[in-house]
């Protein structure tokens, strides 16, 4: 009996050990050989401290967590704009990026390309390097302004891993609200 108390209490520890240690996982490969993250990234927030309508060169903050089981890094996002009164035109060489979050930024990070379609109401990012799974990392998207009308702009977030042959991942939505100023002179 004292042996096998001894053996469950090794047999615990060593199997406490084995679960403890980080998953690695690999990335997706699907039927048609593009590639897909095994856990995609997660939008973590969408946000501007400037919500005023019309309100010159603002910046328009996207927050994704690319998790530690992403199984490859991120490389290129997509945003669509989906709703809104007007569409928003953006100034692709503005675009700002950094590890972190809106409050509390990190490193600056290299933007690659930057291509808008004002068409499809579309503003892809590419990275210059990939950004390796377990981080956080915020966009910043400026337009020449906000929308002349009030209203709440919904965004989809597509992320992309690194590789040729990839398939776009949707993160949800991203939802942004202007409001008209309502103060008055007297």
């Amino acid at each position: 009996m004292k042996y096998v108390r001894k053996f469950l209490g090794t047999l615990l520890i060593v199997s406490t050990g084995i679960s403890s240690l980080p998953h690695i996982a690999n990335a997706v490969t699907l039927s048609n050989g593009e590639v897909a993250f095994a856990q995609p990234p997660r939008l973590v927030s969408a946000s501007t401290p400037y919500t005023d309508t019309n309100f010159p060169n603002p910046t328009y903050y996207f927050t994704l967590e690319v998790p530690a089981a992403a199984g490859e890094p991120l490389q290129q996002v997509t945003f669509t704009q989906r709703s809104g009164t007007e569409n928003i035109e953006f100034a692709p060489n503005e675009t700002i990026a950094f590890v972190g979050t809106r409050h509390r930024q990190g490193q600056s990070l290299a933007v690659k390309t930057v291509r808008s379609d004002a068409q499809r109401q579309t503003v892809t990012v590419t990275f210059d390097s990939p950004i390796p799974p377990g981080q956080t990392v915020t966009i910043g998207l400026r337009p020449h302004r906000n929308p002349f009308y009030d209203g709440v702009y919904l965004f989809d977030v597509t992320a992309f891993p690194s590789g040729r042959q990839t398939a776009g991942q949707s993160l949800g939505v991203g939802r942004l609200q202007f409001y008209s100023d309502t103060t008055t002179e007297s």
